[in-house]
């Protein structure tokens, strides 16, 4: 269905969902026959209904979503746009009747965006915000692009990252600053902050996104989403390479609602070939159904690198940790003991070994070795370390991540969960976390960043930020949650339960 033939009671929604901040709403007169609601107000779950019911078509439902991302520019949370693409599949998808949209993949004609890091989509560009990969086209699909696909999502987009998912905020020479929903000068996280702030910005309901230290659940903190990076393993990372960054690297989803993380999670966990080292798959959307009872949970309050915690973060904790008390939960101050020394100096050396491979790949494709004002100056210095790292250090730093592992298992053991802050501090102002500053200006705001979420990227457990706060700035300030390995299911019921009783989303920036 082309949709310059739209007719003009549909077209209303299409160019309602163009105007940020203004009420798209379908007229009363229209209601026998289609939604009452704005574009922006429906999870993909609420989309995939309205498709499948044919109140809405794929062509329609993708315009609405182009038209909000282009209205949301300055933001600057799409970084690679393949609208022609997307169109071409909404149109072979719309116009269907009744019996074949039913016999369809559940989220059918959904508009869906990946981020622009370590995904590919076959003949796009994948840029890994850097300019060394600006041209960089994708001659297969990953594997979780393969299952995105096959459930039915439509993929019209790519959203910004750091240059190779580096620091914890979307900033980069390549596509310039993104900004937050909240307030356009604070950083919307990273390195999935391109996908956290599409989705409060009303762009997508839900958007893929990778964590190798945070970058999940920062920007879903600094952005008033929701997010959860799953075990290690549990969702697939190839086909090319199996783990990313040495296990440290997984991938899931950013998204408004629970329910929407839950299905996109049931849709894609589970080994692919080659796959040795999975976690236990679980029917995620029952869970979200059967709020939990009695969980004990350990509240860590303390900054792992005894820096201290801002007042804001620790305020949404104690928030956090008295609701989980009203819902029957008891929560008890607790911490494990860990290596953490060792464990950051061993994620040093992981994530500079990962970049390192991800250059000397594109250096082999292209037959010439990386310029330095290629790289961003903080990505090229730690290149250059990378180069003389050791075997012996590698395997250093996996060791001690398997005993960081092993030690939360043994916490775990006495605890259901972990609550915890998600950052040390409320969203950072852009620039404070570029990659294009001085390494020991750097590093003094990096400390505050991911001192909580990568503890579980090294032990391979799973984490969530849960929306539940927002500071007296009007800054939300999320707080994480964590599991035993392969406890994705104990995570997303409380998530629900916590949803449930103290609901953010109808919570939006302005």
């Amino acid at each position: 269905m082309d949709p310059r033939h739209v007719d003009t009671r549909r077209r209303g929604f299409v160019q309602g969902a163009a105007v940020l901040g203004l009420a798209a709403v379908i007229p009363p007169a229209l209601a026998a026959s289609r939604p009452a609601g704005r574009y922006e107000d429906w999870d993909a779950v609420d989309l995939a209904r309205l498709i499948r019911d044919g109140a809405l078509t794929p062509v329609e439902v993708l315009d609405a979503a182009i038209a909000r991302a282009e209205a949301s520019a300055p933001l600057n949370a799409v970084a690679l746009r393949h609208y022609d693409m997307a169109r071409d599949r909404a149109r072979a998808l719309s116009g269907a009747g009744r019996a074949e949209r039913l016999a369809r993949p559940p989220l059918a004609g959904v508009p869906f965006g990946l981020k622009d890091l370590h995904v590919a989509l076959k003949g796009t560009v994948t840029t890994h915000g850097s300019v060394f990969f600006r041209d960089a086209v994708a001659d297969h699909d990953s594997t979780l692009v393969q299952r995105y696909q096959a459930a039915g999502l439509n993929i019209f987009a790519k959203f910004t990252s750091p240059e190779f998912g580096q620091t914890g905020t979307t900033e980069s020479r390549l596509f310039g600053l993104t900004r937050n929903p909240w307030n356009l000068a604070h950083s919307a996280g990273g390195s999935s902050g391109g996908s956290a702030a599409a989705v409060a910005a009303g762009i997508v309901p839900v958007a893929h996104a990778s964590d190798g230290g945070g970058s999940i659940r920062i920007p879903a903190s600094h952005c008033g989403v929701f997010g959860l990076k799953p075990s290690r393993g549990l969702v697939p990372m190839g086909p090319r390479a199996l783990e990313g960054w040495m296990g440290l690297a997984v991938h899931n989803v950013i998204s408004r609602s629970v329910r929407d993380s839950a299905l996109l999670l049931q849709l894609s966990q589970g080994p692919e070939a080659g796959a040795r080292v999975l976690p236990p798959t679980h029917d995620l959307l029952a869970a979200i159904r059967t709020p939990p009872t009695g969980l004990r949970i350990a509240l860590m309050e303390g900054n792992p690198f005894g820096m201290g915690v801002h007042a804001d973060c620790v305020d949404a904790v104690r928030k956090a940790a008295a609701l989980c008390a009203r819902l029957g939960h008891k929560v008890e101050p607790a911490a494990p003991r860990l290596p953490i020394q060792e464990m950051f100096a061993g994620m040093g050396v992981m994530t500079g070994t990962g970049l390192l491979t991800t250059v000397q790949a594109r250096e082999k494709a292209l037959g010439r070795p990386v310029r330095e004002d290629e790289l961003e100056p903080l990505n090229w210095r730690s290149l250059q370390l990378a180069r003389g790292y050791s075997a012996e250090q590698v395997f250093a730093a996996r060791s001690v991540f398997d005993q960081a592992g092993r030690l939360l298992d043994e916490f775990f053991a006495g605890y259901d969960l972990i609550l915890s802050p998600v950052t040390a501090a409320p969203p950072p102002l852009l620039g404070e976390l570029s990659l294009d500053q001085p390494y020991e200006r750097f590093v003094k705001a990096a400390v505050l960043a991911s001192p909580f979420t990568a503890l579980f990227n090294m032990s391979g457990h799973p984490a969530m930020s849960v929306p539940l706060h927002w500071n007296a700035a009007g800054l939300p300030i999320g707080v994480q949650f964590a599991a035993p390995f392969g406890g994705e299911a104990r995570l997303l019921a409380l998530a629900a339960q916590l949803e449930e009783a103290a609901p953010w989303r109808d919570r939006r920036p302005a």
